[in-house]
């Protein structure tokens, strides 16, 4: 198929999904054209990779005016502020210009904030990844994030995400989301639960494989972007609420806090000696390799932690939250160690420090699971059955309307 990919920022190793997805369409035969915009900050790191994948690779550069402009044209009335972020006359120039100069057989538009791009495509067929339900992070934001600014910043988009989601089926023939629990929070918001299809993460599994790096005993290890308000609570849980009752039973046990743009509190952990603050690194693999223990104590979120998935794939086991292993299909205590209370999470911790064993027996299950249920290859199989129903409703269509 020629397949246009419209994103609101440029995939990347840390944009996981979509530069996966492209990566793997590319892989199966397909013919891809990158229209991305560029955002204040991003680098577009992966750009070289990109343009071996695709065969044009076109960016629009977003300024911050513009998205500030964005933001306050959008407050006044219903439409969401996330999603109103991406609107770009520069990009709706670029999508007609492209479309007068090539056809294509579908567009597959990424992420609530690029759904306002696919306002400059015509009746090109088109499939809408979700991704997430965002109006379900919101509410979740709002009950249990750390941050004010981050409460009141869910509370004022809430409300129009809600009705913007409930009508995604209305614009978009085929919409896909990480996890069963996504694609829920749509239907009740009024989307068509038949249009909804979920399609989780994959990993890179060449990628993120085991190695013969010797892991620490005693190294625990939590990963993510690290300014991001979510990961920022769940590392404040487990420094304050889960370590102390670690070092009660081994003292000597250290953990690593490994992820870019680490926020003040963060950083400011790094001052207990036990704990290392990496910041960004340029490869994640070795740091994983040499871990014990993998640690995702996630209190709110959606979608799938990719976090989880990475150790699991590298055999490094993993304790964590209940939520960040909601979305998975994994067995407590074969594939990962799950703990809702502080006591359960840091009782997993040690039983796991205290058996090279059982640290080898679920990291061996975990990398099983990955390679049985999140390939990027299996991902963009199902894409492909929706990318088919998307053109064939559009060909259905125009035969009605006698075009």
């Amino acid at each position: 198929m020629r397949i246009l990919f419209v994103s609101p920022y440029i995939p990347s190793l840390i944009r996981v999904r979509p530069f996966n997805i492209l990566k793997a369409q590319a892989e199966r035969g397909h013919k891809l054209t990158l229209l991305a915009l560029q955002p204040p900050g991003d680098e577009g790191e992966a750009l070289p990779i990109l343009r071996q994948l695709c065969q044009a690779v076109h960016i629009v550069p977003h300024s911050k005016a513009q998205t500030l402009l964005n933001g306050l044209m959008a407050l006044p009335g219903s439409f969401p502020v996330q999603a109103a972020y991406s609107r770009s006359p520069a990009f709706a120039q670029a999508v007609h210009q492209l479309l007068s100069e090539q056809s294509f057989d579908v567009a597959h538009v990424e992420h609530l904030r690029g759904a306002v791009l696919a306002d400059s495509l015509g009746k090109l067929p088109i499939v809408f990844d979700s991704v997430d339900s965002i109006s379900l992070l919101f509410s979740k934001v709002m009950q249990d994030a750390p941050s004010l600014k981050s409460r009141l910043m869910a509370l004022l988009d809430l409300k129009r995400t809600r009705r913007f989601e409930g009508q995604l089926t209305q614009r978009f023939p085929q919409v896909a989301v990480t996890s069963q629990a996504d694609r829920r929070a749509l239907v009740e918001l009024g989307s068509d639960e038949q249009r909804i299809a979920v399609i989780p993460n994959g990993v890179d599994l060449a990628y993120f494989q085991p190695q013969a790096a010797a892991r620490h005993p005693r190294r625990l290890i939590f990963t993510g972007k690290m300014s991001y308000h979510a990961n920022v609570a769940a590392v404040a849980d487990l420094t304050q609420q889960i370590m102390p009752l670690v070092w009660q039973q081994q003292p000597d046990v250290e953990l690593y806090i490994v992820g870019k743009d680490p926020a003040p509190e963060v950083i400011e952990m790094g001052n207990d000696k036990r704990i290392t603050i990496t910041g960004f690194v340029p490869d994640l693999r070795p740091y994983l390799a040499e871990a014990a223990v993998a640690i995702s104590t996630v209190r709110y979120g959606v979608g799938i932690q990719n976090k989880v998935l990475e150790a699991m794939a590298m055999e490094t086991p993993v304790v964590c939250s209940k939520q960040a292993s909601s979305a998975l299909q994994t067995e407590n205590e074969r594939d990962l160690l799950v703990g809702e209370k502080p006591e359960e999470i840091a009782s997993h911790i040690l039983s796991l420090l205290q058996s090279a064993d059982r640290r080898a027996a679920v990291g061996a299950a975990g990398r099983t699971y990955v390679e049985t249920y999140h390939t990027w290859d299996g991902a963009a199989e199902r894409f492909e059955t929706l990318y088919a129903r998307a053109i064939d409703e559009s060909r259905t269509g125009m035969k009605r309307s006698g075009g």
